[in-house]
């Protein structure tokens, strides 16, 4: 296993698949796939938000 410039071990990346079986996950993972889905939605919200302020800048524009 590779190290970092700080000699620890890099950090398992957490994912989550919807609709995976949950039985065999443990109370922290749980909460760490908790935080990580409301991370993701904070971030596809906010490009929902930047994709519909771009629009209504553009309808502007065309209709004066």
């Amino acid at each position: 296993m590779r190290e970092d410039e700080f000699g620890l071990a890099p950090r398992k990346q957490v994912a989550h698949e919807i609709g995976c079986d949950l039985a065999s996950l443990s109370e922290h993972e749980l909460k760490e796939r908790v935080e990580l889905l409301r991370a993701e939605i904070a971030r596809i919200e906010e490009e929902a938000r930047r994709k519909a302020a771009s629009r209504e800048a553009a309808s502007a524009f065309f209709r004066t």
